[in-house]
């Protein structure tokens, strides 16, 4: 299976050259390459990117998306992407060599059209968030609904077909969703919904790693979940929209007294985050 690595970047040139150079060290003897999508940056962005292209020996597409918002950013990556698996990770992640012979190894049953995989805190003075360190292999059944968290952004991989389905009404990351978006997280979550609604089956795969340097210590992480509590609410709503997705509305909701229960302070940024989206669906 041939593979495309997306990495979505917007101002971030010293990260972004530490990202790259862990992407220089994979080995794999399959066809793939490395699509670059430079989100409207005004710093050194551009010049990392070309002078690291120079330097490489696979094939690095550059892509300039000028609308901020990381789904706009994916998807202009999807665009130009020419893999049978598409790899998302972010610039403050650094792959494992083996990432790519760990993908095609996921994707070997012909059911799965979405893999999340391993991340792991890169510097343990960061707070313990955005992670998922589990080492056991999970599966999503299709057409169920997938909770948030259970796939990862910064290590999430899809079949070229599970994407194409997804697409045909529209972008396969929602413009509205998603870190610079008006409602800022639940793209992968929402994308990874779909696939599954289209009746692909996903799993979670540890065999995928990447480290994450995300930078954030303790006074950090209230803003950050506040804007992870209105993007899961804008979820929630949005699966009423979608084909089949009434069951998975209704398990989504069904689970907010529990999420009350463990974090009181989320049930504003969810039902903002729900009446907001039915607002920007209705025009509003």
């Amino acid at each position: 299976m041939t593979i495309s690595l997306i990495i979505c970047t917007r101002n971030r040139a010293g990260p972004l050259r530490r990202c790259l150079a862990a992407v220089a060290a994979i080995a794999h003897d399959g066809d793939w390459e490395l699509v670059i999508v430079d989100n409207g940056s005004v710093d050194a962005t551009a010049e990392t990117i070309r002078a690291f292209a120079a330097a490489q020996d696979f094939r690095v597409v550059p892509v300039f998306q000028p609308v901020a918002g990381l789904s706009n950013a994916r998807n202009a990556g999807v665009a130009v992407a020419t893999g049978e698996l598409m790899l998302f990770t972010d610039d403050d992640c650094y792959v494992a060599p083996d990432l790519l012979d760990a993908a095609r190894a996921a994707f070997a049953d012909p059911t799965i059209g979405f893999v999340s995989g391993r991340v792991r805190l890169f510097d343990p003075l960061d707070a313990r968030i955005t992670i998922n360190e589990s080492t056991t292999p999970l599966r999503f059944p299709a057409r169920r609904f997938l909770a948030t968290g259970l796939v990862k952004g910064a290590n999430l991989a899809f079949r070229r077909a599970a994407l194409a389905a997804i697409s045909r009404g529209g972008p396969p990351f929602d413009p509205l969703l998603g870190a610079g978006a008006r409602f800022p997280a639940g793209e992968d979550s929402d994308a990874a919904q779909r696939v599954a609604l289209a009746g692909w089956a996903g799993a979670y795969d540890p065999r995928l790693v990447v480290d994450h340097h995300h930078g954030r210590r303790g006074h950090d992480v209230a803003a950050l979940f506040r804007g992870y509590d209105i993007g899961r609410g804008a979820f929630h709503a949005k699966l009423l929209t979608l084909d089949g997705g009434l069951r998975p509305a209704l398990s989504a909701w069904a689970g907010l007294p529990s999420r009350v229960r463990a974090r009181p302070g989320l049930l504003g940024g969810e039902l903002r985050g729900a009446l907001g989206y039915w607002r920007a669906m209705l025009g509003g």
